[in-house]
């Protein structure tokens, strides 16, 4: 088990849309490293690419904070329904200190794979839903700042140009030998 770095604005690799998990037997050390750096970054949720890997993986554990019990893994996750709006506050970690009010639907119908390779379709409401959309937008290369309005983007511009630099220096200090 291992803490992962996670991948910050700028990275191209969160605008890109996640390849399929083909052959689960391969992702069950990713999961284990994905959950120990979700919860050593304090936080609910980890899509795959915020940690440079290009799968269709998420982990969710929100049960410090609901009356959920149990951490969810998702691979290949899709939303194939939506209902209901709400408004909250989000933070992301690739995002680090940016908190902006983002619009969701309350309620979703998703199908995923869990890590015994087992299909599941449920309906997921309230915390657990706005956290696995936000999750499901990772994998399809969108974040936060893609849900909010020009205003509020503009607000931000100087943040993010800031953030996108000193991730584009991180990423070129991996590069040299």
């Amino acid at each position: 088990m291992a803490i992962l770095p996670v991948v910050k604005y700028g990275n191209p690799i969160l605008r890109k849309r996640m390849k399929s998990v083909d052959n689960i037997s391969h992702v069950s050390s990713l999961i284990k490293d994905m959950f120990d750096t979700m919860y050593q970054e304090d936080g609910i949720g980890l899509a795959a690419n915020q940690v440079g890997v290009d799968f269709n993986l998420s982990v969710v554990d929100i049960s410090h904070m609901e009356e959920c019990d149990t951490p969810f893994v998702f691979i290949n996750g899709k939303i194939i329904d939506k209902w209901g709006e709400s408004v909250i506050e989000e933070g992301c970690l690739s995002l680090p200190g940016i908190r902006v009010d983002v619009p969701r639907s309350e309620g979703i119908r998703f199908s995923y794979l869990d890590p015994s390779g087992r299909e599941h379709i449920e309906d997921f409401e309230g915390l657990l839903a706005r956290v696995i959309q936000h999750e499901i937008d990772h994998l399809d290369g969108l974040i936060i700042i893609d849900r909010v309005s020009p205003l509020i983007k503009q607000q931000l511009k100087s943040q993010l140009k800031e953030m996108a630099s000193i991730s584009d220096l991180e990423i070129s200090s991996k590069d040299l030998p």
